[in-house]
């Protein structure tokens, strides 16, 4: 059994979604700056944040703001307000580990963990997750299964595709259901097709440093010729110019981390006016619908 998500009217919506981190917490810095140095860093999470509640409340949209426990118990207000707005509260872990740095009881006590603050935060109940770097893969064949003994209604935790960091290219592209017997369905992050080639077009990144031409390109094209949403996600810190610079990380990560944010808000507010947005567990549900039952 997996919690319930709310009814909402059929059709398309394309998932519009927040991975709520700060700065200083992403995986092209895990290696440079120590969690344990997190509480004496410059927190900007929050402003980030309430500033794109303001963004969405101007342009008249709704998303799913997956969060860290981490930042839900120093930052409960922020936590109310995005319930109160109509947005999704949705879990991103703890405090950003990859869950293929876990096993599988270490990873059900990071879930307990994070949902138990993100719940106490908001008074809400929380049943979405999104894997920190999408690192649900081949290596964690019992993620899903923890997701379900947990009782979360759906995941967006796979890109599957080939990438350094992260990666299940052998994963279904759309929506899938990975544990026999559970309703739990897992929603991957968007790709685009084109010939043998299969690239990332669900945001973050790719959406900051790549051409909108692109990206408008690739979600039209999944929209028109795979009948299928766009899963899209992006970072408060993408939008904040003013962050600190970590400068002893490698030039490859600084290159990752700061390229195009600048630009980055009016990118987001040419893509919302230009495509249907909605929550992710609104997406889930009809998803759910037509989900292959497990991956092959």
């Amino acid at each position: 059994m997996v919690a319930e998500m709310p009814l909402v009217k059929a059709g398309l919506i394309n998932g519009l979604s927040v991975d709520v981190e700060d700065w200083f917490q992403v995986g092209a810095f895990e290696r440079v700056i120590d969690r344990a140095d997190w509480d004496g860093l410059a927190v900007r999470v929050d402003r980030n944040t309430n500033h794109l509640l303001d963004l969405f409340a101007e342009v008249g949209v709704k998303g799913t703001f997956f969060t860290l426990g981490w930042v839900a118990v120093r930052h409960p207000a922020l936590m109310r307000r995005i319930v109160a707005e109509g947005h999704e509260l949705a879990s991103h872990g703890w405090d950003h580990a990859r869950v293929f740095t876990m096993d599988a009881r270490g990873f059900a006590e990071d879930l307990a963990k994070s949902r138990a603050a993100l719940e106490d935060a908001s008074g809400t109940r929380v049943i979405g997750y999104r894997a920190p770097s999408f690192s649900i893969d081949q290596r964690t064949p019992w993620a899903h299964e923890v997701l379900a003994e947990q009782a979360y209604a759906y995941s967006s935790s796979v890109a599957p595709i080939a990438h350094d960091h992260y990666g299940w290219r052998a994963a279904p592209r759309f929506a899938f259901h990975p544990v026999t017997g559970s309703d739990l369905v897992e929603i991957p992050v968007t790709t685009v097709e084109l010939g043998p080639r299969r690239m990332a077009a669900g945001g973050g990144g790719f959406f900051r440093v790549l051409p909108y031409a692109f990206s408008h390109w690739a979600m039209r094209r999944v929209n028109r010729h795979d009948e299928r949403p766009v899963v899209f996600y992006f970072h408060p810190w993408e939008i904040d110019s003013d962050q600190p610079r970590v400068a002893h990380a490698s030039l490859r990560s600084r290159l990752r981390h700061y390229t195009n944010i600048d630009v980055m808000e009016a990118k987001l507010r040419r893509m919302i006016r230009e495509f249907e947005w909605g929550r992710m567990d609104h997406l889930a549900q009809n998803e759910a619908l037509r989900a292959v039952k497990v991956p092959e």
